[in-house]
């Protein structure tokens, strides 16, 4: 049900350079986002994901990255069960980490990711009225996203693969991201896949077809496979 709010989340989780991944929760959360076969898998990783960020909490109280990986763990968790308490409780714990720090360019995808994929599944109707979900808000923090993000191709990248699946018609906003994702850096696995998702785009981007570009990015996104 609230399937495409997991691809934000899923991106987040594998957005960190490779060294700093060994059994961590969000190395465990790039796996059941990207390698998971089934949904009973992925929800195993994330269970495991939840349990190694509440140990690092348990030591660490206020631990910025355990708690960022939490939040996202449990809105893995709420959309795979199609549990809103646990999407609403993910939000929760974004918005007070963006409070902690509005500078944040990760909680400001995850944030935009929360409010864009609960309307692109549900509408924006009933993603209000059962959610909280705004598109405003959303894409006020995904604008936030992108320019806090520096050089990295991945918040232009994702930002593209996310606007024109939202809106279409706005192919000039998309475009100019994934133009800029195509020229940025990959310092991670996740810089270099948004990139080339970017690239993939940029030509019905180009010719000004937004639709294609937007079936286009559905298939890019994490958890395609699921997807399917």
């Amino acid at each position: 049900m609230y399937r495409p709010t997991m691809i934000v989340l899923a991106a987040m989780a594998a957005a960190a350079p490779a060294a700093a991944l060994a059994d961590t929760p969000r190395e465990l959360l790039t796996t059941a986002a990207f390698q998971a076969p089934d949904k009973a898998r992925a929800l195993a990783l994330v269970g495991q994901a939840i349990s190694a960020a509440d140990r690092i909490l348990a030591k660490r109280a206020g631990d910025h990255e355990a708690s960022l990986q939490r939040g996202i763990a449990i809105g893995y968790r709420g959309k795979l069960t199609r549990s809103r308490s646990d999407v609403k409780a993910s939000l929760v714990i974004f918005e007070r980490l963006a409070a902690q720090n509005p500078r944040d360019a990760e909680v400001q995808m995850a944030i935009a990711g929360w409010h864009l994929g609960a309307i692109d599944q549900l509408g924006s109707f009933l993603a209000r009225t059962a959610l909280g979900a705004k598109g405003a808000a959303g894409q006020a923090a995904l604008d936030r996203a992108v320019a806090l993000g520096g050089d990295r191709a991945f918040y232009p990248g994702l930002g593209a693969l996310l606007h024109i699946r939202t809106d279409h018609s706005d192919v000039a906003q998309a475009r100019k991201w994934a133009e800029a994702a195509a020229s940025s850096r990959t310092p991670t696995t996740l810089d270099g896949l948004m990139k080339r998702a970017a690239i993939s785009i940029l030509p019905a981007l180009r010719a000004n077809d937004g639709k294609a570009a937007a079936a286009q990015a559905r298939k890019l996104l994490p958890f395609g496979k699921l997807e399917d």
